[in-house]
């Protein structure tokens, strides 16, 4: 059968894949709770989430460090990655051995779309249609904040200073819970920001993430001193940029920051 992934690319399996390597943590959450737990061969060592498999799955490295001969030993008849988490160089040069299945997402519906597709990939299709269903109507009831809502900084590093701008999936949720991003119309993905930058900007809000970088409650008040008036918080960087089955989490948890905005 043909699949074509999020890439526009298609490849061909013959029959459903029993040997499936996946090099990004949250389509290998996704794939575990699709109920592929022995066709799952290999993940990184970012893919910590369930601890079972991060436990019994032989890792290949990093998202972005890949050990081909890990992977050549594993033997996977699929590899699945993603555009922004992995390396292009590192992606085609799998693609010259093995078959790669890749998503590109940047919006809620793309995720939905990937774990449609990853459901009829694997031989997974009802079980990844509910999952869908069940994102999706948790999504449903998801409030917006009353307008203006405000704006907001999302830091992703620190030394430097590094944020989400557009076209990012972290972008998109805070969107969907009616926040406007300071760097939404940013030509840059992941912009580098000064301190002056950041006081100039002078958002309402600023979400430091728990990941990449381990944001911790002494940078909240290193970032006050710029910002007086700004509400800083910590927020779950997995809930806000993981677009696999953890999405079945982040509207209760989006809708307990919107209360916690609104002082309520």
């Amino acid at each position: 059968m043909q699949f074509t992934d999020q890439l526009h690319r298609t490849i061909t399996l013959d029959t459903p894949p029993k040997r499936i390597i996946s090099l990004v943590p949250s389509q290998s959450e996704l794939l575990w709770d699709l109920g592929l737990r022995e066709e799952l061969a290999g993940i990184t060592k970012f893919c910590i989430h369930p601890e079972l498999m991060f436990r019994h799955v032989a890792r290949v490295g990093g998202t972005k460090t890949l050990d081909f001969d890990k992977i050549r030993a594993i033997g996977p008849d699929l590899i699945i990655g993603n555009k922004e988490e992995n390396e292009q160089a590192q992606i085609e040069k799998l693609m010259e051995e093995f078959t790669v299945w890749m998503s590109d997402i940047t919006t809620y519906a793309q995720a939905l779309d990937m774990i449609g597709k990853v459901g009829k990939l694997t031989n997974r299709s009802n079980k990844a249609k509910s999952l869908v269903h069940e994102i999706s109507s948790a999504f449903q009831y998801l409030p917006h904040l009353p307008e203006p809502a405000g704006r907001v900084l999302y830091l992703i590093w620190r030394d430097p200073y590094m944020a989400a701008g557009n076209e990012t999936f972290i972008n998109n949720m805070i969107t969907r819970m009616g926040l406007s991003n300071v760097f939404n119309d940013s030509e840059n993905r992941y912009p580098e920001v000064t301190e002056a930058t950041i006081k100039a900007l002078d958002p309402d809000f600023v979400f430091l993430s728990s990941e990449p970088y381990p944001f911790k409650d002494k940078h909240i008040s290193e970032l006050q001193s710029l910002l007086p008036r700004a509400k800083i918080m910590l927020v779950d960087g997995e809930l806000f940029s993981w677009y696999g089955s953890r999405l079945r989490k982040t509207p209760a948890y989006l809708h307990k920051l919107q209360m916690t905005l609104q002082g309520t």
